[in-house]
């Protein structure tokens, strides 16, 4: 069997900052604003009142202490609650694309490669921009690379099911050199007016080289030793907003159309499945949890990071074994267990073994088994 090494990685992080103090305020002034307007209503009955939100309540619940943002003067208006985005002519740089090439030249860099040894591009996140062309394509032309591309979404698991497809395709032998690409604007499709998830996410961008071990260059390398997906449907993460609202007649506004979930379902549901997903994973490679020396996990709440690393090993989970970057980062869907990889592994040493795991909407889970070489 072909060895496939992951070579480089590549993280953009946007260019503007919200902390959850600055969220607090716009978000309670719409409270105020909204409560205010329908005071009738609310008092006959009708309409329930919004109960005001705290950077207390935002830490507590997910760990997040801030998020970065591609713009957030719209998202900050309590007039508007969405950012503010400038459309852009057919022939300019769609901004998926832009953020995704800008990830892309970090990870050819690290991996000491250039557009043109690429010869697949496969651009997989939880919300695309438009339906066509696929933007993996555009990312290909900007980089100057060869070969095929194409868009693929599995929600918040997007990046470990894209890199399974980068590994087989290079043991297939349809291509040497794949470029996964995780362009995450997710403040584009988080509803802010909304208390229990206005705090959830943050926009980035991520990208990972994947190649034939013997094509491999670059002074860090990480083995692949195994990949496995799994779905199972539920309708507990939803999100409604598509091309056929507008034959429906649907509000393009409605609430439907933006994420929702429901959160304490969720976190009931996924975790077992998680924890088992990894378990069975590492067995059938013939190892134990506890020989994984970290965890890369989707970053969505810190709870519950925690407990599915503790069903894994039996004692208290600790940065140095699965680290967090949802603090500063917010959860960026697909692009969070990339960015704790990308930041958090220089200091294993040849040898080690991680899990890179995420999972999410579907529901989905993917993990990603590697060795340091």
């Amino acid at each position: 069997m072909t060895a496939v090494v992951i070579s480089g990685t590549g993280l953009y992080q946007p260019p503007f900052t919200i902390t959850n103090a600055e969220l607090v305020e716009s978000f309670n002034a719409y409270v105020d604003q909204f409560n205010a307007e329908h005071a009738a209503e609310i008092e006959a009955g009708t309409v329930t009142a919004l109960a005001p939100s705290s950077v207390e309540f935002i830490e507590k619940a997910s760990g997040i202490k801030q998020r970065y943002v591609m713009e957030k003067s719209g998202i900050l208006d309590p007039k508007r609650m969405y950012p503010r985005f400038q459309e852009r002519s057919d022939d300019q740089l769609s901004m998926l694309a832009e953020i995704g090439v800008e990830a892309a030249k970090k990870a050819l860099a690290a991996a000491g490669k250039t557009g043109a040894d690429v010869d697949a591009v496969i651009c997989s996140c939880s919300n695309l921009q438009r339906a066509y062309p696929a933007i993996a394509i555009e990312i290909q032309n900007a980089i100057g690379a060869k070969g095929f591309g194409y868009d693929m979404n599995v929600a918040c698991s997007a990046a470990t099911f894209g890199l399974e497809q980068a590994v087989n395709a290079i043991r297939a032998g349809s291509a040497k050199c794949v470029l996964v690409i995780n362009p995450e604007i997710t403040s584009g499709h988080q509803e802010w007016k909304d208390r229990d998830c206005h705090f959830i996410f943050g926009d980035v961008a991520t990208a990972t080289v994947v190649e034939r071990a013997d094509t491999a260059t670059s002074a860090e390398q990480w083995e692949v030793l195994g990949t496995k997906l799994a779905t199972q449907f539920s309708n507990n993460i939803r999100n409604n907003f598509g091309y056929l609202n507008r034959s429906e007649d649907s509000d393009p506004k409605a609430r439907d159309k933006t994420f929702r979930q429901e959160g304490r379902k969720v976190f009931k549901e996924v975790v077992p499945i998680a924890a088992a997903h990894i378990e069975s994973q590492l067995a059938a490679l013939g190892l134990e949890p506890t020989a994984a020396r970290r965890f890369w996990l989707h970053q969505a709440n810190l709870a519950m990071n925690q407990f599915i690393v503790r069903k894994l090993i039996g004692t208290d989970v600790t940065p140095e074994i699965a680290p967090l970057i949802l603090d500063e980062f917010a959860n960026t869907s697909s692009a969070g267990s990339i960015i704790a990889f990308h930041k958090y592994r220089a200091d294993l040493a040849k040898g080690d073994v991680g899990v890179i795991c995420s999972f999410g909407a579907g529901y989905s889970v993917g993990s990603v088994v590697v060795r340091k070489r």
